[in-house]
């Protein structure tokens, strides 16, 4: 395993693999790495020949009063879990490497970087954009890999990279869970034990979700008040946003139908985590 600080080490490297015909699978991370990213690497490994990770906490999608400065880093731990993994190339650049002084360039994907995450987070999806696509123009990979536990995060890229015609395919992943139910994040290590427990708040407010469909429930806005509900027994979550949208586009649905996003942003204490479920052509995605 090699680890590129650089980015003509890392175009270098590529073109060397694509002159011998090799396939590229890439998963870019911010570090910190957690069983849901090493479910990418795994499905990168399976299908293509050489595998990168990138590891580059990206300061442009993060607000002012966010964790920017606090996010977990440990990239010691990180290149022991990449070695594991069998990957091939780590891409480790600095912030000067990535926006280099002068820097001026950012990319957006206009109405759905507005919506859910992006209402209370704003300019978070310029920022994943931006680094994304500058990204995938360094590493030229053929396959980049997502987790489905940002649901918008996957939308607005699989657009991007429609719109801006991008020779890179995305491929989302399922989500990973803890035994318990909590959908793995690099930021429940903020969780103390108290408020990990109340955290299981996320997926049963989805599972009552779930269930209520399951029954027939068709209205949206009874099942938001019922996962509201719920959500509000619990004295240590406090709801960013309930809401279930179209799976394409993202907008607002007063029934629920094929395609359909429920998506939950909720803070635990002074953490904020996301969460969601899918209902798609032949049932529930979780």
């Amino acid at each position: 395993m090699e680890i590129a600080r650089t980015i003509d080490e890392v175009k270098q490297k590529v073109s060397d693999w694509k002159k011998d015909g090799l396939k590229i699978g890439f998963v870019p991370t911010m570090g910190y790495l957690h069983e849901g990213h090493l479910s990418l690497v795994r499905e990168a490994r399976k299908r293509a020949d050489r595998v990168v990770v990138s590891i580059f906490v990206n300061p442009t999608q993060f607000g002012p009063n966010e964790d920017y400065q606090v996010y977990p880093r440990d990239f010691e731990r990180d290149q022991k879990l990449l070695l594991e993994e069998n990957v091939d190339l780590i891409f480790y650049p600095s912030v000067e490497v990535m926006y280099p002084a002068g820097y001026k360039t950012y990319v957006e994907v206009r109405d759905l970087q507005d919506r859910l995450c992006g209402s209370s987070r704003p300019g978070h999806f310029r920022g994943v954009c931006t680094v994304v696509l500058k990204l995938f123009n360094i590493v030229s990979a053929d396959e980049a890999y997502f987790g489905w536990k940002d649901a918008q995060q996957v939308i607005i890229l699989q657009k991007m990279v429609e719109d801006l015609n991008l020779p890179v395919k995305i491929v989302p992943l399922p989500i990973v869970r803890d035994n318990d139910g909590l959908a793995l994040s690099s930021r429940n290590t903020y969780l103390n034990p108290e408020e990990r427990k109340a955290a299981l708040v996320l997926r049963r407010s989805l599972d009552l979700a779930a269930e209520l469909i399951e029954k027939g429930e068709k209205k949206t806005e009874i099942i938001k008040n019922k996962m509201l509900e719920l959500i509000q027994q619990e004295p240590l979550a406090r709801v960013d946003y309930v809401e279930i949208v179209d799976l394409k586009n993202l907008e607002p649905l007063e029934q629920v139908q094929e395609n359909t996003l429920i998506a939950l942003a909720v803070y635990v204490g002074r953490t904020r985590l996301i969460d969601n479920l899918k209902i798609i052509s032949g049932g529930l995605g979780k």
